[in-house]
């Protein structure tokens, strides 16, 4: 009776959610992009200095070149950007083709066209930047091609349940960030496009130590091991907000992955390769990245966890 009690509570809370945001979702674009900058801006300076995480952040990367007023200020254009996010995501359920860009404009299509010609999948590189849902809700619509995107499941079912509903609206693969490998190894049969954001710290041995926004910062390896297995090109895709209130979703070139034979390099050289190319990001609109995030919170030499020895190794997933 009481799982049947949660279960119950779950899906109203679910339904209250997916209400709540079908609602915002009535708001003209442009209007909820102005009240979540009057929000962000309301709770900068009412929070001011206890929005700790990203303002720690800013302080660890910046504190050398910046003042602690310049610091703040940064931080509650951030918050302001983040604020915009609420009111933008729901968007994603009026979202189709003949509307499209009212809301994203795109910059170099023919570098995803070019990858996907090659009929071996495409990895596409990107972060917690700009406005990524939506970003990946428009490519969906933009290109109609097999899509996945590999994310961390939110840990509010009712809410995971609603990120669900949004990221598969267009028909994308949602695919659980623990044990990916197996579905990640298969874009290249099916020539499937994944969406990956490379820019969350992992434990020490799910990833590799690379310079990021100058500190050590422990990334998943995962890309780069698929990668250079598969030869599956990997493409960067970032979504940058834009003076006119749309976002311009902005594809790169195809990355050239290093290869060396020695696989310990080749792996942490690409993933260091993969991370400066969001750094170049990030650091051109730093009002525009998840700064939130305990982004550094590995560090090396950190002990093994105790069911270290029950994981499976990545590197022998099936194919």
């Amino acid at each position: 009776m009481d799982f049947q009690n949660n279960e119950t509570l779950s899906i109203w809370t679910y339904r209250a959610l997916y209400g709540l945001v079908w609602l915002i979702s009535l708001i003209p674009f442009r209007v909820g992009q102005s009240l979540g900058r009057m929000l962000g801006n309301i709770l900068a300076v009412v929070l001011k200095r206890r929005i700790k995480a990203s303002l720690n952040n800013l302080r660890y990367v910046f504190g050398d070149t910046m003042t602690m007023s310049e610091l703040i200020e940064l931080n509650g254009r951030i918050v302001a950007h983040f604020a915009q996010m609420l009111f933008e995501a729901p968007h994603i359920l009026r979202l189709n083709r003949a509307n499209l860009n009212r809301y994203v404009i795109f910059d170099n299509e023919d570098a995803v066209s070019q990858a996907l010609k090659k009929g071996r999948g495409v990895f596409m590189l990107t972060g917690h930047f700009g406005n990524w849902e939506l970003m990946s809700a428009a490519f969906a619509l933009r290109f109609n091609v097999k899509g996945a995107v590999v994310v961390r499941p939110a840990d509010f079912a009712p809410a995971d349940r609603l990120l669900k509903n949004l990221r598969s609206r267009f028909g994308a693969e949602i695919i659980p960030k623990k044990r990916a490998m197996k579905k990640l190894l298969a874009a290249k049969k099916e020539n499937k496009v994944i969406g990956i954001l490379l820019d969350q710290n992992v434990d020490w041995y799910e990833g590799v130590f690379v310079p990021f926004l100058g500190k050590p910062a422990c990334t998943n390896k995962g890309l780069a091991l698929v990668a250079l297995r598969t030869g599956s090109p990997v493409i960067p895709s970032f979504s940058v907000r834009q003076p006119d209130g749309r976002h311009r979703v902005v594809f790169g070139d195809e990355v050239p992955l290093l290869r060396t034979g020695d696989k310990i390099k080749d792996t942490e050289e690409n993933t260091a390769l993969f991370t400066q190319i969001i750094e170049k990001y990030v650091r051109r609109y730093p009002d525009q990245w998840f700064w939130f995030h305990k982004r550094w919170k590995t560090r090396p030499y950190c002990p093994l966890p105790e069911d270290y020895y029950h994981r499976p190794d990545p590197e022998n997933a099936e194919g």
